[in-house]
């Protein structure tokens, strides 16, 4: 089936969980990701059971700290 994942249509097999997705990608940090599935946030806990849909958009964000001196 057809999703968008970080900005790139992409093939993936029916059933793909977004724990898996995060593994194919190779994502850098996966403990530090955020996921989101169509703009809306996921739990961390549902990676293992959320599945990619036809037409998804997928995007894995990475809050960054700092601040001025």
């Amino acid at each position: 089936m057809l999703v968008t994942v970080a900005g790139e249509k992409k093939e993936i097999e029916q059933g793909t969980t977004i724990a898996k997705l995060i593994e194919i990608e190779k994502v850098e940090n996966p403990e530090y990701v955020t996921v989101t599935v169509n703009d809306e946030f996921l739990n961390r806990a549902d990676f293992e059971t959320t599945q990619g849909k036809e037409n998804d958009t997928i995007e894995f964000l990475y809050f960054m700290g700092g601040g001025a001196f």
